[in-house]
C-alpha cells in the first residue's frame, strides 16, 4: 500500500502539490506554533481559487493568504513562522521533502525585506528544513555589501543545507528564480564564497558550487575557465569531479579555456567523416548517425566528442542544440567508428518542424565534418 501511495505521488502534477490538503496541514503546522492562529480564516483564503491556479501562483496564493491572517508586526509573525517549522531536518539528497514550506519563503521574500536581522534568521531555519534559495534573492538586491559579508560567514555553518544555500541563493541565474541583474555583470561578490566552499565534505554542496559557476560561465567564460584552472592546482578527485560539472556548458560551446582546464587541445591533424541514415524521416522516427574519426598526428589525442543538430524553425530559420556522445582517445594513426541514435519525436520543450536539417560533428570544440537529413 505503501509503495501504491508513492507511486501516486509521483504521478500527481507539480502544482497539486499545493491542494486542499497542503492547505490543512499548513494550517496544523501554524497553529502549532500560537493559538492565536486563525485556522478558519486561512483555510477559506487559501482555499478560495486556488484550484484555478498554476505551481507558482498557488505558492503566490498561499502566502497571501498567510498576509491576512498573521499578525501584522512582521517580526512577529516571522517568529511564529519559524516557531512552526517541523523539527525534522532532511537528509542532503531529499532536502524537496520539504516543499510544503514554500509558502512560508515566498512570505518572508514578499514582506520581510525591511526587517533584515530578523528574515535571515528565519531563512536559515527554512532552509535547513526545505530552502531558503528564493526568499533571499529581494534581500540580495536590497543589501548586496551587507548579505555577502553574512553569507560569507555562514559558509563555515555546519549544518550542509546553510552552506548549500550560501551559493544557491545568489546564482546569477537560478532555475524559476529571478536573474540578478547586477551580478551577472560582475559577478565578483559571489567568488569569496564559492572559494571558501569548493572543497566541501557535502557533495549536495559541491553541485550548487558548480551549478553557480556553470550560471556565471554563460556571461563570463574566460573568468570561469580562469577561476577552474586555478582550483586544478593541488586538487583532488572531488574538485575535479566539481570542476568538470561547472564546465559543461563552455565545453557544449567548445569555448577554448574551458576545454583546456581538463586536458583537451583543438583538435590539430584529426580528420572525421559524418553520414546520417537514412536520409529522409518522419517526424516521430529516428536516425542513425555514423562518425569516423581519425588521429593523423603522432601522439595520442584525448577527444570530448558532440554533434550538433540544426533544428529549422518557424520562418525559415534553424538554431543549433549540441549533444554529448562520447569521450575517447585514439593513439597516433588511430581510427575509430562512432554510431549513435537520435530521436526525433517532438517533445514538450521542443517543437519540429519539417525541413532540411544539418547534424555537425563537434570534437574538442570544433565541427570537423557536417552531414544533413530531410524531416518530412
Amino acid at each position: 500500500m505503501m509503495k501504491q501511495d508513492e507511486n501516486a505521488k509521483e504521478r500527481k502534477a507539480f502544482k497539486d502539490w499545493f491542494d486542499a490538503s497542503a492547505v490543512r496541514r499548513l494550517s496544523d503546522q501554524f497553529a502549532s506554533a500560537t493559538d492565536q492562529f486563525d485556522r478558519k480564516k486561512f483555510s477559506r483564503l487559501a482555499k478560495s481559487g486556488l484550484e484555478d491556479l498554476e505551481f507558482h501562483g498557488r505558492v503566490k496564493h498561499l502566502s497571501n493568504a498567510l498576509r491576512e491572517t498573521l499578525p501584522s508586526h512582521v517580526p512577529g509573525a516571522l517568529k511564529i513562522l519559524t516557531d512552526s517549522l517541523p523539527e525534522k531536518q532532511p537528509d542532503c539528497d531529499s532536502v524537496t521533502d520539504g516543499w510544503l514550506q514554500w509558502p512560508l519563503g515566498q512570505w518572508i521574500a514578499d514582506h520581510g525585506v525591511h526587517h533584515y536581522d530578523e528574515s535571515m534568521a528565519a531563512m536559515v531555519e527554512l532552509t535547513k528544513r526545505f530552502s531558503s534559495e528564493f526568499a533571499v534573492r529581494p534581500f540580495v538586491e536590497k543589501y548586496p555589501d551587507r548579505i555577502f559579508s553574512h553569507l560569507l560567514d555562514l559558509a563555515d555553518d555546519p549544518n550542509p543545507h546553510v552552506r548549500r544555500w550560501c551559493s544557491e541563493g545568489i546564482r546569477t541565474r537560478l532555475p524559476w528564480g529571478k536573474k540578478l541583474h547586477f551580478l551577472i555583470e560582475d559577478p565578483s561578490p559571489i567568488l569569496p564564497i564559492l572559494e571558501r566552499l569548493k572543497d566541501d565534505d557535502e557533495l549536495y554542496v559541491r553541485r550548487s558550487l558548480a551549478n553557480n559557476l556553470n550560471d556565471i560561465a554563460k556571461d563570463h567564460p574566460e573568468l570561469v575557465a580562469g577561476i577552474c584552472s586555478q582550483w586544478t592546482k593541488g586538487a583532488g578527485d572531488e574538485r575535479i569531479r566539481l570542476i568538470k560539472h561547472a564546465l559543461r556548458s563552455l565545453v557544449k560551446d567548445g569555448h577554448p579555456g574551458g576545454l583546456l582546464v581538463l586536458g583537451f587541445s583543438p583538435p590539430h591533424r584529426v580528420s572525421a567523416t559524418m553520414e546520417v541514415e537514412p536520409a529522409a524521416v518522419s517526424i516521430g522516427g529516428s536516425v542513425t548517425l555514423r562518425a569516423t574519426i581519425r588521429n593523423d598526428s603522432k601522439k595520442r589525442i584525448a577527444m570530448i566528442v558532440d554533434y550538433a543538430v540544426h533544428y529549422v524553425r518557424k520562418g525559415d530559420k534553424t538554431s543549433d542544440k549540441v549533444f554529448k556522445w562520447k569521450t575517447v582517445e585514439l593513439a597516433a594513426g588511430e581510427e575509430i567508428t562512432l554510431k549513435k541514435k537520435h530521436s526525433l519525436k517532438a517533445t514538450t520543450i521542443r517543437a519540429l518542424y519539417p525541413g532540411c536539417h544539418r547534424v555537425d560533428l563537434q570534437i574538442n570544440g570544433v565541427r570537423l565534418a557536417e552531414a544533413e537529413f530531410e524531416l518530412r
